[in-house]
């Protein structure tokens, strides 16, 4: 599978899963241990994921990109297939929290579906880990991230690669959209520790509201 330039593969995922990994450190406050925040744009053809690494000494993303299914195979395949290459992540970063973005009302009930049936697939495999899961709704994303609920797909990808410090602009959108319920969390839980950079930007989207 042909990646982007930039992109380069993390671990032992899957082959249906392509993968991202940027490193950019900034200082942060004390903390004596490291959190690993999943964030997930689930869908059942293209499921967007992206692991923000939280620590003492800095914040950085750990792994980000695109799990994918083929449209061809029976559904309980294509869900093991995401299952299998989703615990794949949760084994490797041993996630801590799991932020995912909430699923609304589509015209295109086929299309919800398979996105409902993926963000059981992920919350399932949190659930059984212990893993604190938060659902954010589209609005509260970009409302976090950019500032404002009208935010569209080329804004939310700016703002994630000002954000975090990335080199490009992450793509797809699912996998910006992915970083982006990450970031809603570290914007939302008093209790993920952020870097002051990523705090700054953060609080000046709220500024803006």
């Amino acid at each position: 599978m042909e990646s982007e330039p930039w992109a380069r593969s993390v671990g032992s995922l899957g082959g249906h899963c392509d993968s991202v990994a940027s490193l950019r450190s900034s200082q942060c406050p004390a903390m004596i241990e490291p959190v690993f925040v999943l964030g997930v744009d689930p869908g059942l053809t293209r499921c967007g994921y992206c692991v923000l690494r939280v620590s003492a000494r800095s914040t950085t993303v750990a792994s980000m990109g695109l799990i994918r299914t083929e449209k061809d195979l029976p559904v309980p395949l294509r869900l093991r297939e995401l299952w299998h290459d989703m615990s794949e992540i949760f084994d490797e970063f041993e996630i801590g929290a799991l932020a995912i973005e909430r699923i609304l009302f589509q015209t295109n009930v086929r299309t919800a579906i398979g996105v409902a049936q993926a963000s059981g697939v992920v919350m399932t495999l949190a659930a059984l880990r212990g893993v604190q899961v938060t659902e954010y709704s589209p609005n509260q994303i970009k409302d976090a991230v950019a500032g404002y609920g009208g935010a569209d797909k080329e804004q939310i990808q700016q703002m994630v690669q000002t954000l975090l410090g990335l080199e490009h602009s992450p793509k797809p959108a699912d996998v910006a959209d992915a970083a982006a319920v990450a970031l809603t969390h570290v914007a939302h839980n008093p209790m993920v520790v952020r870097s002051p950079s990523t705090s700054a930007a953060l609080s000046r989207q709220g500024a803006l509201r």
